[in-house]
């Protein structure tokens, strides 16, 4: 549900938890990411950074600066200002990755799981049953049939929380109970309705599918798209899976090893929540691909 008002939870003496409601849903991380614009329009002396998740934002502030009444009452006016959530755009920049479906490495990574913690169904399988689709081919094509949302960005740095945008992509899947002991870098998986992509090889607990050779953040800056950041994305970014055969992948590896490959990110775009909703009312959201 969406709170009739966000709450305000101290997190320690330096960080303020503001909710907007207790569900996983793009509405919210709409408004979560929409405060945290204004917030960067606002110039608000005393904040430090902020951190939009699923349904709340992290705001990282100085209280030497800034009193902890002090910024309700300044986010409090700024939520006001903001309006209904149909009037937020937000920036989107949109990525391409070019995904290997049904790899060789995350099947390898099932398989080892297997065998050493406790046997389970492969994950392709799993989640193609589970979410009532024919096989996994059409779960190919469901999940890579859409542009994911970055609603987050946690776990491990640069790690990306993703949401399908257009609902008929949406599936979910429960996570790993134990969880694995590694996952391959690169390995994209899903845990209840998100879809994430591991920056290094680490343990992990999502159903894994699929892996792209493209890096999602470099501390050594080797490739243009990271002069700003080490981190690939920034919360309000756009991803789409572009699948290719294991020979693609190999020749985009090959690039990425030889610092020639060149990005596909369509930059400076405007994501209108507005325009979002009214495409949303053109097609039947019970159809699969």
């Amino acid at each position: 549900m969406i709170y009739p008002q966000p709450k305000f939870l101290p997190g320690g003496d330096r960080f303020v938890l503001i909710e907007f409601g207790n569900e996983m849903n793009l509405e919210l991380n709409f408004m979560a990411q929409g405060l945290a614009s204004a917030i960067r329009e606002s110039g608000t002396r005393g904040i430090v950074e902020t951190a939009p998740c699923f349904a709340s934002l992290l705001v990282h502030y100085d209280p030497d600066i800034l009193s902890f009444g002090d910024l309700q009452r300044e986010m409090s006016a700024l939520i006001r200002a903001l309006g209904p959530s149909d009037d937020i755009v937000l920036d989107s920049r949109l990525f391409y990755l070019p995904t290997l479906y049904r790899d060789p490495w995350t099947r390898e990574c099932v398989e080892d799981y297997c065998a050493k913690i406790v046997k389970k169904e492969p994950d392709p399988e799993f989640v193609a049953r589970i979410n009532g689709l024919a096989d996994v081919d059409q779960l190919v094509r469901v999940h890579s049939g859409t542009e994911y949302w970055v609603a987050s960005l946690g776990f491990w740095p640069g790690l990306p929380f993703m949401m399908a945008l257009d609902p008929r992509s949406v599936i979910t899947a429960p996570k790993y109970n134990p969880p694995r002991t590694w996952t391959p870098q690169g390995t994209i998986g899903m845990g209840g309705a998100s879809t994430a992509i591991y920056p290094v090889a680490t343990p992990g607990g999502y159903q894994i599918f699929a892996r792209t050779p493209v890096p999602i953040w470099d501390t050594a800056k080797r490739f243009p798209v990271f002069e700003d950041s080490i981190v690939l994305f920034r919360a309000g970014d756009r991803v789409k899976f572009v699948p290719v055969t294991l020979e693609e992948y190999r020749a985009t590896e090959a690039q990425v090893a030889a610092g020639t490959y060149v990005y596909n990110v369509v930059e400076y775009q405007k994501f209108a929540v507005r325009n979002y909703k009214a495409w949303l009312d053109t097609f039947d959201h019970g159809k699969r691909f």
